[in-house]
Order: structure tokens, then sequence, then C-alpha cells
């Protein structure tokens, strides 16, 4: 059985407990810390969008579309659907020559309940702009642009989620050289976005985050794809998630110190390329907000040397107050002794 990663407190006592896995690697392959299963394949989900968005840069796509910082980090995200984000992804589209269309995400309402009722109030519907995966999918459209060549761009593009499309072929691909674990051998599942998802262990997912970080261990384009996926999401952070997201507030306060991915189901990855340490958790029971977040922040403040107002706002994020609807302090979410004491802590 997995640890204890985080425990949620109230009246001094438990109330609820959190196990899962945690690995760090560095970008040569040496694990760093293994706590829990870290060998058990499972799904990333969206932690891995950073790895699935390398050949839209490599491949020259964005290049070709002038593709700006803001849409190269997008499509990296899972965002909140708020309209920042919807009129980055339709500008992207528009560079290929494509409308929402095309997009075969799916349809979903706005993350956030403000834009919801915004939009419900002004008699709006929402589209597949809206979901938090069209940045991704604007992406792997301009990609198809690339690929395409001279045929028509609305033909070759559909259904470029199937595993078998040439869209799909080049991200599991590179998904599969950065992580160095055989796609074919595993076990391949649905995302919530309907592209193909694929069971890979958190060592790996560890590995090919450390080498994004670090550009060590990836060819010469995937290198230089990472490079520039990472400075474009340190540039517009807010592009990845949004309001009140972990890893929009996180990367907005340490820049390119850090790049950190959250997935559905609790998994969380992330890069440190000033330590060469790259991180991948999942947390048992799929819980994001009160575990996954709690655990990556405790990692956050244990690899990297913090100054005291950085340390003090990650303190705020692995250590998080409860308050009940009339504003009273009832407890907390904390990560436990046994995932702080057994991160190797940033030498002075």
């Amino acid at each position: 059985m997995n640890p204890i990663l985080v425990e949620a407190m109230r009246g001094g006592v438990c109330e609820s407990a959190h196990c899962g896995a945690v690995a760090v690697c560095d970008a040569d392959g040496a694990l760093v810390l293994a706590l829990g299963d870290v060998e058990r394949p499972i799904f990333p989900r969206s932690a891995v969008k950073v790895l699935q968005a390398l050949p839209l840069v490599e491949s020259g796509a964005a290049d070709q579309l002038g593709l700006s910082d803001e849409e190269i980090a997008i499509a990296c995200a899972s965002h909140n659907g708020e309209p920042r984000h919807t009129a980055v992804v339709e500008r992207m589209l528009a560079r290929a020559g494509l409308d929402v269309g095309a997009l075969e995400c799916g349809t979903q309402w706005p993350t956030r309940e403000a834009v919801q009722r915004q939009m419900a109030a002004a008699g709006i519907e929402p589209n597949a702009l809206n979901n938090n995966c069209s940045g991704k999918h604007a992406g792997f459209l301009c990609l198809a642009c690339r690929l395409g060549g001279k045929a028509n761009l609305r033909h070759y593009a559909m259904g470029y989620g199937g595993a078998e499309h040439p869209v799909m072929r080049a991200v599991g691909a590179a998904l599969q050289a950065v992580t160095s674990f055989d796609l074919s051998q595993t076990t391949r599942g649905t995302d919530g976005c309907s592209i193909p998802t694929y069971a890979i262990p958190l060592r790996n997912l560890a590995l090919a985050f450390a080498r994004v970080g670090a550009g060590i261990g990836l060819s010469e384009g995937h290198a230089a794809a990472a490079k520039r996926l990472r400075a474009a999401v340190a540039r517009h952070p807010f592009m990845v998630g949004g309001t009140d997201r972990f890893d929009t507030r996180v990367m907005e306060k340490l820049g390119e110190r850090v790049f950190c991915k959250v997935g559905a189901e609790a998994v969380f990855c992330a890069a440190f390329p000033e330590r060469g340490f790259g991180v991948a958790i999942k947390i048992d029971d799929g819980n994001t907000a009160r575990a996954a977040e709690v655990a990556m922040a405790a990692t956050i403040e244990a690899l990297l040397d913090l100054d005291d107002a950085d340390a003090t706002f990650m303190r705020g994020l692995s250590e998080v107050t409860l308050r009940n609807w009339n504003g009273i302090e009832v407890g907390a979410l904390r990560a436990t002794d046994a995932l702080r004491s057994a991160i190797p802590r940033r030498r002075p």
C-alpha cells in the first residue's frame, strides 16, 4: 500500500487521509526518490500536455503559422475556459484557417462558476472553445497543417484524435521518446478530450520532465522545443490554467524555476530546471485539489532554494487552512511528515 502523503485535519485529528506515490528523477535516469509504487503504470492524463505539444514546435508548425508565446503556452493547457483563453484558441484556429467546428475535444462549460453565470445571463451557450483542452487540440490542428502539406486541411485533420491518425502518431512518438517507455506494450485508454492516453510508470514520467527541464537525453529538436514551450508558459502562465489555478499561481510566482502541470485523477508532474529534476505524483483516490496540489507544493518547497516570500507562498499551498461557510477556521490540509522527510531537500 502506498504511504499517506496528505492529511485533512479537523479538531486536531486526521479526518481523511490521501495515499499516493512520488517519483523524483534526474535527466540521466537516476531515481532520486521513490516513495510508494513508482513502477506501476498509471494514466498521466493532462499532466503530459507539454510532452504532447513537443511536435507542434519541433515540426516547425509553430513557426510556419507564426504562433505567439500565448498560443504556444495554451497548447500545454488545461485552462478554465475564460474569455482570455477562448480568444487565444480562436486566434490559433484562425491562423490555421479553421474555426471551432474543427475541434474534436467536445463542448464543456467553463470551469469557473462566475464565467458560467455571465454566459448564462447573456444567453451564451458553451462550445468546444470553452473545453479545458481546446488549446491542446488547437495545437494538434496546427500540427496537422504541417503534416498535411498541400492536402485539404479540414479533410486531412478529420479524426485527428484517433490513435492511427498522423497527428496522434507524432504525439505518441514524442511521448515514447521522452519517457523511454514503449507505448505499444502498455494499456491505452481514452482521455476526457477523446485522444489516446497511455499508462506510464511514475518513474518514466519523472524522467521525461527532468529531460524537458534540463534539455538532456532529448533529440536536438525536442530539446529546443521543450525550451521554447517552458519559456512561453513562464511568460504566460495564465494560459495554462487561469484564475485561482495552482499551476498558474505557482508559475506566476516562481517563473521558469518550475514547470508544473496537473492531470485528471490527481496526477501531477513538474520540471525543476535548476536542479535537473523531474517529479511525478499520483494520489490513489484521484483527489486533486485536496491532495495532489498539496503534495506538489511540499515537493517544490523541498527541492528549490526559496527566499522567505516564496517559501511563505508555497507553505500556504502545502498547509492549506480550511474554513466553513462562516469563515471560521475548522481545519487544514497538510503534507505528512512521511512525505516531507522523504524528499531530498536542497542543500545550502
